[in-house]
């Protein structure tokens, strides 16, 4: 059992829980930035203004990698630094920070992934409709244009789009992330469909236009159950469970993956939206089923069925089960069954784009920062994805995330990072997580 010895460990970050300034250099307003100011959106009404500040401090988080081992760095483009209102006029400025930002990882041996969109969607092309404006997918490839003719002369990995269960189920479905609404089934499969033609629009211009020969893929959640024990029929009904449409659910693995990556809809989901699902063409198809060289996913924990309990607890948890601050289950082996389940069913090399733990973390006495609950976490977790390499390709895994960061609708509270940061000094120190997290990568790379 052993990683390849070009295993990809890298970290993970997005540009609106990191950067900050909001408003410099010409950026223009996302979703993000006019709604988090809401009283009441966000936890203690906090918001990315500042947030890691990284937009200035980019060099010395840059820094901090090196000094870690981690040679490999997932970040997002955040839109309205390059259009300042979406599309139509292109802010340089915004261009030169992310080509500088490159530079400055490469000089530093450290290769870039980019994610060309992280939820920070354009404010003002959310009031032309946003995801419901069937030219939506166009805006999205305006943009991506602007960045692969940019940056692909360096950047060789490429990420579309970031959870799209999420930033539509929580923003448009269930109200709870920005822009915090709540829309009919209708208007969500319009958005699916034109969040899926967004994906392939990119995917295809990557694949026809950069100048480094690309590698593509998008970072859906992977949701997958895992078995409640070794035999054929527990892990043929966990696998089953993983892809199943039995009723609508935005956090659903097959209705974002089949089509992007099979070119069709499972059969239930034509069974259960009826007439709704009539506005995918045999064209949207193929527009949106693009080659992709690999499959991410952001996975945190064993899906489970809140429906389903056992003497109090849901499905897979039991009296003092551990748990995370954000309350999400400790389940490593679900690293060992994701990349099965979905190498099985997609045939792509798997790549988790993102796995990590929050936790209470503080500065400690002796100046440094004793998170050993997150190291034991991570090698659990490596453990598993470890075994799953042996069986099926897997190419890499990255920590979420490199940072303490605005975790969203939770605020700052929930710390997340290899990397200390105190929010009102911004002073940044790497936790024994970040040393022991780039000793194991140098180590199982043979450095």
């Amino acid at each position: 059992m052993a990683f390849d010895k070009n295993f990809i460990f890298g970290a993970a970050s997005a540009a609106y829980q990191i950067e900050g300034a909001w408003n410099e250099d010409g950026k223009g307003l996302s979703i993000w930035d006019v709604y988090s100011h809401m009283p009441g959106r966000i936890l203690h009404d906090e918001n990315g203004d500042t947030a890691c500040d990284s937009y200035h401090l980019y060099k010395e988080d840059i820094k901090l990698l090196k000094e870690m081992g981690i040679d490999h760095y997932r970040f997002s483009i955040s839109w309205t630094r390059i259009f300042p209102d979406g599309i139509g006029k292109i802010n340089e400025k915004g261009l030169e920070y992310y080509s500088n930002f490159v530079d400055e990882l490469i000089a530093n041996g450290i290769t870039p992934y980019v994610t060309l969109f992280h939820w920070d969607y354009p404010y003002e092309l959310y009031k032309k409709g946003g995801w419901l404006n069937n030219d939506s997918p166009n805006w999205f490839l305006e943009y991506t244009k602007a960045v692969v003719d940019r940056l692909s002369d360096r950047v060789k990995y490429w990420f579309t789009i970031n959870e799209p269960q999420v930033f539509i189920g929580l923003g448009y479905d269930q109200g709870g992330h920005a822009p915090f609404q709540k829309h009919s089934l209708k208007d969500i499969i319009i958005m699916s469909r034109n969040v899926m033609l967004s994906h392939g629009l990119a995917a295809k211009y990557i694949r026809e236009n950069a100048v480094s020969e690309p590698k593509i893929g998008f970072a859906p959640i992977g949701p997958v159950f895992s078995p409640e024990n070794d035999s054929p029929e527990a892990i043929e009904k966990a696998k089953e469970r993983s892809f199943a449409i039995t009723k609508w659910d935005p956090f659903s693995l097959s209705w974002w993956s089949d089509p992007i990556i099979l070119g069709k809809f499972p059969k239930e989901a034509y069974e259960l939206f009826g007439d709704l699902m009539d506005i995918f063409s045999e064209e949207d198809f193929k527009t949106i089923a693009q080659p992709l060289d690999f499959y991410a996913a952001n996975i945190y924990y064993s899906s489970f069925s809140p429906n389903e309990t056992k003497n109090g607890y849901v499905e897979g948890a039991y009296i003092g089960s551990p748990k995370t601050v954000c309350d999400w289950p400790v389940t490593p082996e679900v690293l060992y069954w994701a990349p099965k389940f979905l190498y099985d069913r997609y045939k792509l090399p798997v790549i988790v784009s993102e796995n990590g733990m929050a936790g209470y973390d503080w500065i400690h006495l002796d100046g440094k920062v004793h998170d050993g609950s997150r190291v034991d976490y991570i090698h659990r977790y490596l453990n598993e994805l470890e075994k799953a390499s042996d069986e099926v390709p897997v190419l890499g895994y990255f920590y979420w995330s490199l940072l303490d960061n605005l975790e969203w609708a939770l605020g700052y509270d929930k710390r997340f990072g290899l990397v200390h940061v105190d929010f009102r000094t911004m002073k940044r120190t790497i936790k024994d997580s970040g040393y022991w997290y780039g000793n194991y990568a140098k180590e199982k790379n043979g450095k």
